[in-house]
């Protein structure tokens, strides 16, 4: 059943590929949406049924594309956060539960449950909203013009699509203040009205061409032309629903008022000259929600454009402040979604698979059955609390649907039907990879297996390691990380980088010259910048997001080591239990000696942003006195203006071209004709580590202590 798992996952994944290259990078559909939509979940099935063959390469593994070549990839000034699902009014009150208790832990409120109950209530309105089904939009204001227009990406990085931006009329070109601040940031969903939509179908059958699946994915890859003439003609429509305020941005002498709930940011938005969405409501409680939810149930089905839910948020914007973020959400929003599809089918079994962190999923082994498109024959448990809560018995009926419609998840258990003498399911006591007795966290639900030399543990965390948004090292794949770690030849990422091609040659589907390429690939990863690799290290709650915003705060591995709690948790968002997550882990002997490793093999433990002030040159002889560079290509982890500042400082000088005077050519990707001249004339060529190499410190490592 692997086998022929694996066999579907790689054709998947093959077909996936190109689909999303023909859509994103050409602009030339080859699936329609639905299609893509089908495999895409299909793949996203079996990946959760088999998550040791998921490669850090698969389309899954992509949390959002990366930019297309005709367009500049842009870091957002403050990243986009996803929004969690409810699928029903007991997970909404779950969650409502869940925020009042992080709200009591985190500002000692305890005290008042004396009097009002075992938790305490803050007083809390919520704002309801439809949520658009279209493509989320980062808008920048500076001294109140729109400077830049950029999609979500992945959340920390997206595409600059300013000129397209600028054709949707619902946009203002300048905001309506007299004196505005000097950078606002606006956050809001462009789409297709449904007529809109219907018309412009209509024109490409007239033409030939092919039709538009739906509104949504018409409005993303029109936001994606090249040529804004045709997104102005498409009509895209716009609502914001988010107005911030960038830190260190100053109010003083503007004529804004910084609001302080959501209502009264929708209302500023519209004064601004936004659109926002006129089905929207202020409730006191959760009862207010639920009748908005019912009342829109059937109603949203007669709206001019698509909605599959109602995005509720906490009105008071001092209490989105003190809740913050986790690794992915704001604690203070939910999504609350209309129903999705059920079907019944019967449990055959259960299994449990082990993740990176040693976490223990319990997995249930289904008869296949039909849902939303796929056959779905496994279904994730969660954990032993919710085993517990289903009461659930080997041969049990049960309801199973699709979380957020791609992840399958047993829901309830039809008692009524469960078989005489149907044994319960108990939650496993041994780590199914290598036999260690489990450790049951009282702090929460997850079981783990604390073995850290258990194989499925370094499996996870070399494939973490690799992946595309940590250290990138291309043909290190599944297959050939399971046959690493049975092998022995690896225990720990910091293994990878004491590799030789010899040692790699007898693995399958590698010979010599591939074992070379590979060790090249490992080694070329030492240039991948603070954050990437911070972000490979598998730290608990740490996304690529946060670890993008740890690095830009915390410039070393040492600074964040020493880091207080409480200052990384002031980070917005951040919050505390992320920032403990990372205090805890820099507490444990092994990720110290793992550190201590990483910097002996010479991987990026510094930040070196373009927007950080470079350090100065420590006293004494310059180490690059009088000696003439000329920079080229692009640097794995400095920009131009970086590497031009650091040999200045060092007593070099920089030049714009090649010739018999330059001592020194330092070259990185795409080098180009200053190359070849250089080589023809017999100029030494460097890397942009050999260049490092010669930097003193703290000049070329600056705040970095490599005895941690």
């Amino acid at each position: 059943m692997t086998e022929a798992a694996a066999d579907r996952i790689a054709e998947l994944s093959r077909l996936l590929q190109q689909a999303s290259y023909a859509y994103y990078g050409l602009d030339q559909p080859i699936l329609e949406d639905a299609v893509y939509d089908r495999l895409y979940r299909e793949l996203q099935t079996l990946e959760q049924q088999h998550p040791t063959l998921i490669s850090p390469h698969s389309p899954t593994q992509r949390v959002g594309e990366r930019p297309a070549q005709q367009f500049t990839a842009v870091q957002h000034h403050i990243p986009l956060y996803s929004l969690e699902n409810a699928f029903d009014l007991g997970e909404l009150q779950a969650w409502d539960q869940r925020w009042r208790r992080h709200w009591q832990s985190n500002t000692g409120n305890s005290s008042e449950s004396s009097s009002s109950g075992p938790s305490p209530r803050p007083p809390a309105g919520y704002v309801c909203e439809l949520k658009i089904d279209g493509s989320a939009l980062a808008l920048t204001y500076d001294h109140g013009v729109l400077v830049r227009g950029a999609t979500r990406g992945d959340g920390s990085q997206g595409e600059d699509i300013t000129q397209n931006v600028k054709t949707i009329r619902s946009i203002p070109l300048r905001l309506n203040l007299d004196h505005p601040p000097a950078r606002l940031e606006v956050r809001g969903e462009a789409f297709l009205p449904l007529e809109t939509f219907e018309t412009i179908n209509q024109e490409r059958d007239q033409r030939g061409e092919a039709r538009f699946a739906n509104p949504r994915n018409a409005a993303a890859g029109t936001l994606r032309q090249l040529d804004s003439r045709i997104v102005a003609q498409r009509r895209l429509d716009f609502f914001a629903y988010t107005l911030q305020v960038p830190e260190g941005v100053t109010l003083a002498d503007t004529d804004f008022q910084p609001p302080q709930t959501q209502t009264e940011s929708l209302k500023l938005l519209q004064h601004l000259g936004f659109r926002v969405n006129p089905n929207r409501q202020t409730v006191a409680d959760l009862a207010g929600v639920q009748q908005f939810f019912q009342q829109w149930d059937q109603a949203r089905h007669h709206l001019p454009y698509l909605t599959d839910g109602v995005v509720v948020k906490l009105d008071r914007q001092d209490l989105q402040a003190q809740l913050g973020f986790t690794q992915k959400f704001p604690r203070w929003a939910i999504a609350l979604k209309y129903a999705a599809e059920e079907v019944p089918t019967r449990l055959t079994a259960v299994t449990f698979q082990v993740g990176r962190t040693g976490a223990i999923t319990p997995v249930a082994e289904l008869e296949p059955v039909q849902l939303a498109g796929t056959t779905v024959a496994r279904a994730t448990l969660h954990n032993r609390d919710r085993i517990a809560e289903l009461d659930l018995h080997r041969g049990d009926t049960v309801i199973v649907r699709k979380a957020g419609e791609i992840i399958p998840e047993v829901v309830k258990v039809l008692t009524d039907l469960r078989p005489l003498g149907a044994q319960a399911v108990v939650m496993a006591s041994y780590c199914p990879e290598c036999e260690q007795p489990v450790v049951q966290s009282p702090t929460e639900a997850a079981t783990r297996c604390v073995n850290p030399t258990c194989p499925a543990v370094v499996r996870g965390a070399l494939l973490h390691w690799v992946s595309r948004d940590a250290l990138d090292i291309d043909g290190v794949g599944k297959k050939l990380v399971d046959q690493m770690v049975a092998k022995e030849l690896v225990q720990s990422v910091a293994d990878l980088y004491k590799l030789k091609p010899a040692q790699l040659e007898g693995l399958e589907r590698l010979g010599q010259k591939s074992a070379q390429k590979l060790v090249g690939a490992i080694a070329a990863s030492r240039q991948r910048p603070w954050g990437r690799v911070l972000y490979g290290l598998g730290i608990r709650h740490v996304g690529s997001v946060n670890a993008q915003v740890l690095a830009q705060q915390f410039p070393s591995v040492t600074a964040l080591a020493e880091a207080d709690p409480g200052a990384i948790a002031a980070i917005h968002g951040i919050g505390p239990e992320i920032a403990q997550a990372v205090a805890d882990w820099f507490q444990v002997p092994d990720h110290q000696k793992l550190i201590q490793r990483l910097q002996e093999a010479d991987l990026q433990l510094v930040a070196l942003a373009p927007d950080r002030p470079i350090a100065a040159p420590a006293p004494g002889p310059s180490p690059l006195q009088g000696q003439t560079f000329v920079i080229t290509g692009t640097l794995p982890s400095l920009s131009r203006e970086q590497a031009k500042a650091l040999i200045q400082q060092a007593g070099g000088k920089v030049t714009g071209s090649v010739s018999s005077k330059t001592d020194y050519l330092l070259a990185g990707e795409a080098a180009g004709s200053k190359l070849t001249k250089a080589q023809s004339l017999g100029v030494a060529v460097i890397s942009e580590s050999e260049l490092l190499q010669r930097l003193a410190p703290p000049l070329a490592t600056p705040g970095l202590d490599r005895s941690l």
